[in-house]
């Protein structure tokens, strides 16, 4: 009997220990967006690597914040530690793009953005007949999202055509088929919607080494998006730009470290500097600012550990952030 009752006080421990954990990375998360927010109201519409947004922070002892307030709340946090991220996730590939919407209830596969993504496979070692199949599965998954009729952004910034079913049924039946075998809107069933690069599983050729390789070139954002060129990997921009090999990608890159872009024009007239035909560049895949981020936090509070990735949009205009998900892994 008293066993049992140590094993239930101890249970109830690790359950409030936790709640506390979970209300401080809450907490933190919304300090960082209000460094986001700041750091958006001063930076012109830049969002560069030299950015108060891209110092992270290391294991801080929480009692070293609250100890600004007073000794008696900075007793508190003797037992707290904190740590994070800032993460750019416009410097990564968005396979959103792979689907376009260029007319109301119409969802086509983007030709120009899997031919993108194909150069960064075959530049990481996998296979780049992966790429179709990829932009099949990505529509299929918005056919028959909740969010489809949701009006997104384009590449542009201008708002799109809303994404509705292009036809099919309309039961929320699932398989794990996900009728890969054709690429027929009329498909009975569809697979779930892809949120995250682990979603890549569901598509048969990939393994969990492919997606590991991909993990840090690769993203899946609610809206299509345009890819920050003071932010992104050589890989990911060698892919988005036609004729543009990974080496002149690498010295475009060391150049950027001195100098960031203030518009696209100067990232267009970087590229010629290295070798890129004109008629190559578009435009509409470059972007200088950030719309969405990837906050890293790790909270550890005595026994309890939580750490939580949030995907965090930030407006153009106001500059006011929102919560797009929350993942945890206690």
């Amino acid at each position: 009997m008293l066993w049992r009752q140590q094993v239930q006080i101890r249970r109830i421990e690790n359950q409030r220990l936790l709640s506390q954990a979970q209300w401080v990375a809450r907490g933190a998360l919304d300090w960082t967006r209000l460094i986001l927010r700041s750091e958006g109201d001063t930076s012109a519409g830049i969002t560069y690597l030299g950015g108060l947004w891209g110092v992270p922070i290391a294991k801080t002892r929480l009692s070293d914040f609250l100890g600004q307030i007073g000794e008696v709340r900075a007793d508190q946090g003797q037992a707290t530690y904190l740590s994070g991220s800032i993460e750019d996730a416009q410097a990564k590939f968005n396979l959103r793009n792979l689907v376009s919407s260029p007319a109301p209830g119409v969802m086509q596969i983007n030709t120009e953005q899997i031919g993108a993504y194909q150069r960064l496979l075959v530049s990481l070692g996998v296979n780049s007949q992966l790429a179709k199949n990829t932009a099949v599965q990505m529509r299929a998954s918005l056919g028959q999202s909740a969010t489809r009729f949701q009006t997104v952004t384009s590449t542009t910034g201008a708002p799109a055509a809303p994404i509705t079913a292009g036809g099919g049924a309309t039961s929320g039946s699932f398989t794990d088929k996900p009728g890969m075998e054709d690429s027929d809107d009329n498909a009975a069933v569809a697979p779930l919607q892809m949120t995250s690069v682990d979603s890549l599983l569901d598509i048969p050729g990939y393994t969990p080494e492919m997606v590991a390789r991909l993990r840090p070139f690769v993203t899946v954002l609610p809206t299509v998006s345009a890819v920050n060129m003071n932010t992104a990997s050589a890989e990911v921009i060698a892919a988005i730009v036609p004729g543009m090999n990974l080496s002149s990608a690498q010295a475009f890159v060391a150049r950027r470290q001195t100098v960031f872009f203030h518009n696209v024009s100067d990232v267009q007239l970087a590229l010629r500097g290295a070798g890129v035909q004109s008629v190559a560049i578009d435009p509409n895949e470059m972007d200088v600012n950030t719309n969405y981020f990837l906050i890293h936090g790790r909270v550890q509070h005595e026994r309890a550990e939580v750490d939580r990735t949030t995907l965090v949009y930030r407006d153009a205009l106001t500059h006011t952030t929102r919560i797009v998900r929350v993942q945890d892994q206690l």
